[in-house]
């Protein structure tokens, strides 16, 4: 999947979605970068926004008739070391409005496109902290209890596979990635990898063959335990 393979990620401008842009471009993809307040060329594309995901899924069939790879790595993180006995369920809603129900509203309205694709790739950007196997047990057990970000991504998890339940008989492979803890605007910067190094699990995903998995959660080293 190299030539003239049409690509969407969300949130593009900044972080690991630019590099994730970045490497697909350079594999000969064209790639379609959106972003809430767009440049250089960017499409506006607000996840929050059903008119705005339905504006930017129009244009892409208006262009390209199709969509072969989608993204989802928009995301945000408000509340996250907050108390999670003290959290706001305004900021717990705002973050799942993105984290969550902003994948489902993109993905709704990529679907259409994705199932005229011969081989539609689905990459969700999730995170080890939102493993429910692991949240107990060695660093993840060392962070606070969250009651935003970290649920935001288990419900990640499990909307990834019920998507890959539901795509399975089109051809679609829908993955979660998990990009490690990298430096970022989402954590200020405080990450130990870089975003180009955050953004090659997701490069993996995107181009992976027909025989390739669906339903799982994968970081550098292989699956991530739910």
């Amino acid at each position: 999947m190299t030539t003239n393979t049409i690509a969407l990620v969300t949130g593009a401008n900044k972080g690991i979605g630019a590099e994730i842009a970045s490497a697909l471009t350079s594999r000969g993809m064209t790639v379609l970068g959106t972003a809430r307040t767009p440049r250089n060329g960017e499409i506006q594309l607000d996840v929050t926004d059903q008119d705005s995901v339905d504006a930017a899924a129009k244009l892409v069939e208006e262009r390209h008739g199709r969509l072969d790879v989608l993204i989802n790595n928009a995301g945000i993180a408000e509340g996250w070391g907050v108390p999670i006995d003290t959290t706001d369920l305004d900021v717990v809603r705002k973050v799942f409005d993105t984290n969550v129900f902003g994948v489902a509203r993109v993905t709704n309205a990529m679907i259409p496109l994705l199932r005229r694709s011969s081989a539609p790739r689905i990459v969700n950007m999730s995170s080890s902290v939102g493993s429910l196997a692991g949240a107990m047990d060695g660093e993840l057990a060392q962070l606070p209890a969250s009651g935003a970000y970290v649920p935001s991504k288990t419900a990640l998890n499990s909307l990834t596979v019920q998507y890959a339940k539901h795509l399975r008989g089109d051809g679609v492979l829908v993955n979660a990635a998990c990009p490690g803890y990298c430096a970022t605007d989402l954590n200020g910067h405080r990450g130990h990898r870089t975003p180009a190094q955050g953004a090659e699990i997701a490069v993996r995903l995107a181009t992976l063959a027909d025989d390739g998995p669906t339903g799982g959660f994968f970081d550098d080293d292989g699956p991530v335990s739910w």
